[in-house]
């Protein structure tokens, strides 16, 4: 297969197994989503969304969050860990959502990377997710994944997401990348598969017998 062909059988079978796809973050708006992704740096959604209830009944808006001590935002959200750089960047936005934005996230790709806390790929989901503008986030299953299915070189995740967005149409992006997350914790995770084993990785390459190193 050529690497669009390859792209083209795997769009249409992740939208054979996931034609629907949930944001795996609960959220009530954009504020609440930014809070919650900021907190998803290496910690599971699953465990995020056990700890946002609690957060969001102390603070759910910037407003409010602003008003709230730092050492009690870190205390609430330690079991996501990186607390207490977590918990001065989500009191630090929000003052400045309240200052610059009129309490509203911005709806401006650039205008979030400067957020404290907010990087690259934190402002894509925010901009995928919650406002609908195509993006393609990367993280570490897309870029595992990426690789496995040659469809990248793998150099970084900034290159990841170049040769993605080339790969597949733009207005498939934004459904897409959650699909690739969906298939890479089901079937084709670090350590369940290597590039051999599981269902689409075989379909790709029914010949390949070595496993594939990822690249960080």
């Amino acid at each position: 297969m050529t690497r669009a062909e390859r792209a083209a059988h795997i769009a249409s079978r992740l939208e054979e197994l996931y034609p629907e796809t949930p944001i795996p973050l609960d959220h009530k708006d954009p504020y609440t989503l930014l809070v919650a992704v900021l907190l998803s740096a290496q910690c599971t959604d699953e465990r995020v969304n056990k700890i946002t209830p609690g957060l969001f009944e102390v603070a759910e808006t910037p407003e409010a969050m602003a008003e709230v001590p730092v050492d009690t935002i870190r205390e609430i959200i330690k079991p996501c860990g990186l607390s207490p750089r977590k918990s001065v960047a989500i009191s630090e936005l929000s003052k400045i959502l309240v200052e610059q934005y009129g309490g509203e996230v911005p709806a401006d790709i650039e205008a979030l990377e400067a957020l404290p806390g907010v990087g690259h790929k934190t402002a894509s989901v925010v901009m995928s997710q919650a406002f609908g503008v195509p993006a393609f986030p990367v993280d570490t299953h897309i870029h595992r994944l990426a690789q496995r299915w040659k469809l990248t070189n793998g150099k970084n995740v900034v290159q990841t997401e170049k040769d993605l967005k080339r790969a597949f149409p733009e207005d498939s992006w934004n459904k897409l990348h959650l699909q690739i997350i969906f298939y890479g914790r089901e079937y084709c995770s670090a350590r369940g598969c290597d590039g051999t084993v599981c269902e689409l990785c075989r379909e790709l390459f029914p010949d390949r017998k070595r496993a594939v190193k990822t690249k960080k």
